[in-house]
């Protein structure tokens, strides 16, 4: 059983049903479950237990979340001193506004939150531009959901971002199954 821990903190409600549409993602694959946490609620040993990590943020001028980055250097920086994340996957989204239809500082963010996962050994899964749905909310570092229009409206995350969300969790899943069953890290 491959286990994917998705870890994510939530402003307005996008970036928690984003983590619910990967945590249905990682359900449709065969012999794996999904652990759905809060920043606040990780513990070392859901990071220990699992085999892939998914980490989801809202976009907070350009940066992730405090709480996820509070986690980073609370839960995570012991298992950098040890190296027991090493070889584990990781995929990230995200969910924001922003002025004029560019993220947000949605780019900075994925960047800011993979550094501290690949400074942890662990490998980034990127999301493919051929998944169905990228144009709407893909980008090479994981899914953007655009929560708000051009005025700061908040209207929440579309369906097709929530069917790329679980797109993502099911790339994410595979590689982790891949890496455990060759036992490449063990």
């Amino acid at each position: 059983m491959a286990k994917i821990l998705i870890i994510y903190a939530s402003d307005y409600g996008s970036t928690e049903k984003m983590a619910q549409a990967a945590a249905e993602g990682v359900a449709a694959v065969a012999g794996s479950e999904a652990v759905l946490r809060t920043a606040e609620e990780v513990t070392a040993d859901d990071f220990l237990s699992s085999d892939g990590v998914l980490v989801g943020t809202p976009v907070h001028m350009g940066s992730m979340d405090w709480r996820l980055k509070k986690m980073i250097d609370t839960v995570c920086s012991g298992l950098w001193m040890q190296d027991k994340v090493n070889g584990k996957v990781i995929g990230a989204f995200a969910s924001g506004s922003g002025y004029g239809n560019g993220g947000g500082g949605v780019e900075l963010t994925f960047l800011s939150v993979l550094n501290n996962f690949a400074e942890l050994g662990m490998i980034i899964v990127p999301l493919p531009k051929n998944t169905v749905n990228y144009k709407k909310g893909g980008l090479h570092w994981g899914v953007y959901g655009r929560s708000a229009d051009e005025d700061l409206n908040n209207h929440g995350v579309s369906e097709e971002i929530l069917a790329l969300s679980r797109q993502h969790a099911i790339h994410v899943t595979r590689a982790a199954i891949a890496l455990k069953n060759a036992e490449v890290f063990s």
